[in-house]
């Protein structure tokens, strides 16, 4: 292990924690994989951590804790499913490893980093919500920042290809997750998460929907204001997201109210937000922005850890 970077272990040998691992040896200072962690001998992602030199196991979080290397590891990323989270995080957390979930298992607090990663920096477990939980309530965030929303609605559209069998696993809790996280740090008063695997020839890139509820007093230019500076902040992680086109608004007036949840009809100002996000194509292609924006914002969040140890170690 390098005296200067914090060893990491990836659980989960698919599409996500290959993309990641890849991610965190061309790009990161701050981190170096101690060890890649599978179930399936047989796996492209334990094949190219072979190749890569990094140590890897395919007996699971089991195997991980009986490698050597393991005595060095500090933060553990799972990229597995709900389900099998927690028994991972129990064992990991028995052994004091800060664990980084990329599932929507939602043990630790809810964490998107452009919106309160510094209120969770010592948490023992981050949750990462979903890709399009990343992807979306920044933009939820950013309108509760300049009006209250009193509904937030997000439709996450990513191609088939892109999802492997960790992300069809945790369709259900994709929608139950990102929900949540979409009242807890997005802000709304009442939320819904939709998620549509599109298996459209060629593939399609990943897109999102926001669609914010407002009052109608609500200051457009602010919101429009606050919208783009919040995309800016995503792109200094994930450089391929994007508005599509400008921010929409429409009134809701009397004779067209809208039946809101926790409103019933009503009238307001309807905020839509179309956004696009294509991956750097580290591993899968660039149409898989879903998998880009969910390793990426992990990948912040370790960096940000670590910067934070090596501060408070003077180093």
């Amino acid at each position: 292990m390098s005296n200067d970077r914090l060893s990491v272990a990836i659980i989960g040998s698919g599409n996500i924690g290959t993309d990641l691992m890849i991610k965190i040896m061309r790009n990161s200072k701050l981190l170096e994989v101690g060890a890649m962690v599978g179930i399936d001998p047989n796996s492209d992602g334990l094949a190219r951590a072979q190749r890569l030199g990094v140590p890897t196991t395919a007996d699971g979080v089991d195997g991980l804790i009986d490698m050597p290397a393991f005595r060095d590891i500090k933060i553990a990323f799972d990229a597995t499913s709900a389900g099998a989270h927690a028994v991972h995080n129990q064992k990991l957390q028995a052994h004091g490893i800060r664990v980084i979930d990329l599932t929507p298992a939602a043990i630790g607090p809810y964490v998107i980093p452009v919106v309160n990663f510094d209120r969770h920096v010592d948490a023992p477990n981050i949750n990462m919500v979903t890709c399009g939980g990343q992807a979306t309530i920044p933009i939820v965030h950013a309108v509760s920042r300049i009006s209250p929303v009193h509904y937030a609605e997000i439709v996450a559209s990513i191609s088939s290809k892109s999802a492997g069998p960790g992300t069809r696993a945790n369709i259900d809790e994709f929608t139950e997750t990102t929900s949540k996280a979409i009242l807890e740090v997005g802000g709304a008063a009442q939320g819904r998460a939709i998620i549509i695997l599109n298996p459209a020839e060629p593939p399609l890139i990943m897109r999102d929907t926001v669609y914010c509820f407002v009052s109608a007093d609500a200051k457009i230019g602010a919101i429009t204001e606050s919208v783009e500076q919040m995309v800016k902040s995503v792109q200094d992680y994930v450089p391929g997201y994007r508005l599509k086109q400008k921010v929409q608004f429409e009134e809701i007036v009397e004779g067209n109210e809208q039946n809101i949840p926790g409103l019933g009809w009503t009238t307001g100002l309807k905020v839509s937000v179309f956004l696009e996000v294509e991956g750097a194509g580290h591993y899968l292609p660039s149409y898989a922005g879903n998998l880009d924006i969910m390793t990426s914002a992990a990948l912040t969040v370790a960096e940000r850890i670590a910067g934070t140890d090596a501060q408070a170690k003077g180093v």
